[in-house]
């Protein structure tokens, strides 16, 4: 027993003996293989630096040859000529003088060089792979590879993937296997917590789409908008110059925005009011460009396609009832005086919403938004209504009062037919009898394609026949009756039914009034799919009593725009807990978490991080249509909120901002335990383009902010430029 195991330890022993050996010439033969792959790749590098010179020296031998073969055919043809007016030729001899021409060359081209590019710049090469030489872009070598060969004259720059594995030692681990991949490297059994965790090193990120790790991008002198993070690739900011500004022909999308005032103050009075139309005007020089034109105070559409507006009202009045804020849609924009525009008979109200009374006069807020597709000429108008005359005899001066904050107040959306959108009108119907819960049913007035767009069998939705991205809006006019319905308020649901399930997509708050007419309002962006149903529930407290109106004057309307998925894209967020802003605020940030599913032209910036950020940030040029609800308890004498957008290619800190729209509010109404601002806005965006929002309040605390499920909220619609 003894030298059997004496025996079997020296066996062990020589075998590792021969695994040493073995390990040894393999890490000779890797070194060995290392060093012949570097010389062949300076082989391969002096190879293709040969290659070229001879390339440019057979390109001059190939014109010194062409020119040669030019001249000689010119000698052949002009003896033809001469001897053909003596005698004939051989046909033998023709058909040879026929062949010596260069059957590539054009009648054009005889006695110019054939072969050969224009001037191309330090970044292009010439290119003989079509027609004719042209000269191209040199390739830029993307993430994860290597340069083997510059760009030259007549060769694209070649570039090489870099084997990770090989180069780096023990990348994986020794218990993981290292696969190497084009720009990257994929660890077996690397799991998407260990690539949040870093493990895919310095440089790289951890792609969840490819489930591997792929290399950071480089901006190449480009700025930097988001830096490369472990579980995201570098964001670069893109010139809005190089990406197409707004204007041009051949966009799918644009965005215009002005302001607006009341007329002068000779026509605020007597017959033009209760019926009054707003004034818009152009920011700065000009009006609009290619898109619209103003005209008397109102828009005339200088292209057909689909328009969403959005006007954000800040109103101070002292009428008895109710002041109404209108849409309108004229048919054409006959010239005539400010009170015979507001009395055309043509035309028709694509929306509106109610401002009531507010004991004290404070200062209300009201967002009032509309969808139409829209012929070149038609014009688009802002009307105030008063419920009676009542208005035109209230002393000068204290009738009504708009604000007039930093931002521009009305926006629109532009899209091009090119898009595939369609764009829906949907008149709701009167209730009989007062209601709590109440689910409104709609007859549609207007719709762009009825195959795209059409109402459920029991009229109250809307039903999808195809996948894309949406913005609507319901606006909808309520008598209420009772206490709790000033304290409480009420609640606007917006679904999305799918294989007989419903799904809460938005919602918005509004407090109520006692004996009064007002309206609640939700504005939302959504994704929906081929079958999908969108339907609306207006909650109400109990012992509220509440009737919902429905007319032609456009106040209780649903619109709707809708966008094919392939040139649109929504997101949804809510407001973060985390670090809610109070007391005395003045302009502080709101934060964001999302909401939604991942969508590739935009994203709140580091939403897969654990932290809540500030930004909406934009990958892909085009416009943005932005709904931004926020539900609050506040003693403020003056409340705003302001959608601000950062400087093309500043850091977030120390950049210079640029506000975008704002929604201006008052005192918070006696009695109720809420308040609600709401703030639209379209615009235009670029790659790197990021979009904040800041809540200021002036003379007063922030006391609360609501952030439960839907309270409040962001949605967006991106479309393509």
């Amino acid at each position: 027993m003894a030298k059997g195991q004496e025996r079997l330890v020296e066996e062990l022993r020589a075998q590792q003996t021969q695994v040493s050996d073995l390990q040894s010439r393999l890490s000779e033969q890797q070194s060995m293989l290392l060093a012949q792959q570097q010389d062949v790749l300076e082989q391969q590098r002096r190879t293709q630096q040969l290659l070229e010179q001879v390339k440019a020296q057979f390109g001059l031998l190939q014109d010194s040859l062409n020119q040669l073969s030019l001249r000689a055919a010119h000698a052949e043809m002009g003896a033809h000529t001469l001897g053909s007016k003596g005698q004939e030729r051989p046909p033998a001899h023709e058909s040879y003088a026929v062949h010596k021409v260069d059957m590539e060359a054009s009648v054009m081209d005889v006695g110019r060089p054939l072969l050969g590019c224009p001037a191309c710049t330090a970044d292009e090469y010439c290119d003989f792979s079509g027609e004719r030489p042209h000269c191209e872009r040199c390739t830029v070598c993307p993430p994860g590879f290597f340069l083997v060969a510059q760009c030259s004259t007549h060769d694209d720059r070649i570039c090489q993937d870099r084997d990770e594995c090989l180069e780096i030692t023990n990348l994986c681990g020794e218990q993981n296997q290292c696969l190497n991949t084009p720009g990257g490297f994929r660890c077996q059994g690397m799991s998407e917590r260990e690539g949040a965790a870093g493990h895919c090193g310095h440089g790289y990120y951890y792609s969840s789409h490819l489930q591997e790790c792929q290399a950071c991008s480089d901006c190449d002198h480009s700025p930097v908008s988001v830096a490369c993070s472990a579980v995201r690739d570098t964001v670069c900011s893109t010139s809005p110059a190089t990406e197409g500004a707004s204007g041009g022909s051949g966009h799918l999308s644009l965005s215009w925005a002005g302001n607006v005032v009341l007329p002068p103050s000779e026509s605020a009075h007597g017959h033009a009011f209760p019926s009054m139309q707003l004034m818009i005007q152009a920011r700065g020089e000009g009006c609009g460009g290619e898109l619209v034109a103003c005209d008397g105070g109102q828009l005339r559409v200088r292209q057909h396609g689909l328009v969403w507006a959005d006007y954000n009202l800040a109103l101070r009045h002292g009428c008895r009832s109710f002041v109404q804020a209108c849409l309108r849609l004229n048919s054409s924009g006959a010239d005539g005086g400010v009170a015979d525009r507001a009395q055309q008979d043509e035309g028709r109200d694509l929306s509106g919403v109610r401002v009531e009374q507010r004991e004290g006069r404070a200062l209300q807020s009201a967002s009032v938004s509309a969808a139409s597709a829209l012929e070149a000429g038609q014009t688009l108008g802002l009307l105030l209504r008063s419920a009676s005359h009542h208005c035109s005899a209230a002393p000068a001066g204290e009738q009504l009062h708009l604000h007039a904050g930093s931002a521009p107040p009305l926006s629109l959306l532009w899209l091009s037919h090119d898009t595939g959108a369609v764009a829906m009108t949907a008149q709701a119907v009167a209730s009989a009898h007062y209601h709590t819960n109440y689910r409104p049913t709609f007859r549609v007035t207007s719709v762009s394609d009825p195959y795209v767009l059409a109402l459920t069998h029991d009229e109250r939705g809307v039903r999808f026949a195809e996948s894309g991205s949406l913005r609507f809006v319901l606006q909808q006019a309520v008598y209420s009756m009772g206490q709790t319905c000033v304290s409480e308020g009420f609640t606007l649901l917006a679904y999305v039914s799918r294989n007989g399930s419903s799904a809460e997509v938005a919602r918005a708050s509004r407090h109520g009034v006692h004996y009064r007419d007002t309206s609640v309002s939700l504005s939302a962006a959504a994704t929906v799919h081929a079958g999908d149903a969108l339907s609306f529930e207006i909650l109400a407290p109990a012992q509220c009593n509440v009737r919902y109106f429905g007319d032609g004057s456009g106040i209780s309307m649903l619109s709707l725009l809708w966008v094919p998925r392939a040139t649109s894209a929504s997101l949804a967020a809510g407001v973060s807990p985390k670090g809610l802003p109070s007391g005395a605020v003045r302009n502080r940030a709101l934060h964001f978490h999302q909401t939604s599913a991942r969508a590739e032209p935009l994203e709140v910036s580091g939403a897969q991080d654990a932290h809540p950020q500030r930004d909406l940030l934009f990958h892909r040029a085009g416009s943005a249509s932005v709904a931004m609800e926020l539900r609050l308890i506040h003693s403020c004498s003056l409340l705003r909120l302001t959608l601000h957008r950062r400087a093309y290619g500043e850091s977030a800190a120390g950049a210079k901002n640029e506000p975008l729209a704002q929604q201006v509010a008052g005192q918070m109404p006696e009695g109720s335990q809420w308040a609600n601002v709401a703030l639209r806005a379209s615009f235009q965006v670029h790659n790197g383009t990021a979009v904040f929002v800041t809540v200021d309040c002036v003379h007063g605390r922030i006391n609360q902010i609501a952030h439960e499920s839907g309270s409040s909220s962001m949605s967006v619609l991106w479309v393509a430029a």
